[in-house]
């Protein structure tokens, strides 16, 4: 039966982000100074490990944990679980996760913040009690969102899926009026947030990494042609402003604490009054070259909680 290895971390990718050796892509540069990160942090104690050659088990009562030849595998002390967030699924990479934690694995990104991180409106929830300020925001279950629309909604008003990513389905919209001419037209597979517009962060944010309980990197990201949104995925562009803005990164901490992420990219929208409120929680941020330091801040992690396990 699998055991824990109390002295061996995992740097665990699931599909989606490439392959080191066979059954994927090549890796990408985010993912590839993480697996130099991990190489250089934790040498012999540290193992690459693709979720597509996993088996996961329960025999006798124990929780057991194999791959894909049927080699018998300990369960790591700690992971760090680089995820697809567009794939990320509770019956596939949830049901993982949460399996290496009843064996007794340290996760980075544990479970169940994971969860609250993929869907929009559940950090929300989250970072609304634990007082952290966020945009006022509506949304629904069941009822069509037409329906939702005679309830009122903010004015202009952000409309974006609850499960989208890369700022792809993000529009503004004037009033209700101009969002129930194209409701019907919406993908309804997932419900809708429906936001305060911040119109002084119109086409910006703040993208600032946390890496347990610190703030490693900032970057301001613009939109390019009057846009609204200023992912980079959309065209947008980036300045790297590490320590220009203390606060702001000091709520992106407390943002990444609330939801229980280790590893965080806090998205903040600036406020007219010089603040700062938070618009999303990302559990698999991405960074760019001249970004330094987070790969090397997460393997630092994983090397402080395998001292901790002892």
């Amino acid at each position: 039966m699998a055991s824990v290895d109390e002295g061996h971390a995992w740097l665990l990718l699931c599909p989606g982000l490439g392959s080191r050796a066979g059954g994927g892509r090549t890796p990408g540069p985010v993912t590839s100074s993480l697996i130099a990160a991990f190489e250089a942090e934790l040498g012999h104690r540290a193992t690459v490990v693709h979720g597509s050659r996993l088996v996961l088990g329960v025999e006798g009562g124990r929780l057991t944990l194999a791959d894909t030849t049927g080699r018998s595998l300990a369960a790591p002390a700690v992971a760090y679980a680089r995820l697809s967030t567009p794939r990320v699924s509770a019956d596939r990479e949830i049901t993982l996760l949460r399996h290496l934690e009843a064996m007794g694995t340290r996760l980075i990104n544990p479970a169940e913040a994971v969860l609250a991180a993929v869907n929009k409106f559940w950090h929300l929830q989250q970072l609304a009690a634990a007082g952290i300020p966020v945009p006022d925001t509506r949304t629904h279950t069941d009822a069509p969102l037409e329906d939702v629309l005679d309830a009122g909604v903010p004015e202009p008003c952000v409309v974006k899926a609850v499960r989208g990513h890369r700022g792809r389905r993000v529009f503004l919209a004037a009033d209700g009026t101009a969002l129930r001419s194209v409701a019907g037209s919406l993908d309804d597979r997932h419900p809708y947030l429906l936001q305060r517009y911040v119109a002084h962060s119109h086409g910006r944010d703040l993208r600032v990494v946390v890496v347990d309980g610190r703030a490693v990197a900032a970057a301001e990201r613009t939109a390019g042609d009057g846009r609204l949104v200023s992912n980079l995925a959309q065209g947008g562009t980036h300045a790297v402003r590490t320590g220009r803005h203390p606060a702001a990164e000091a709520l992106a901490v407390a943002a990444a604490q609330a939801i229980g992420l280790g590893v965080a990219g806090v998205d903040l929208l600036f406020e007219a009054d010089g603040s700062f409120s938070v618009c999303e929680v990302n559990c698999n941020p991405t960074w760019r070259p001249d970004m330094p330091g987070i790969a090397e801040a997460v393997a630092v992690a994983c090397r402080d909680r395998l001292i901790a396990s002892g």
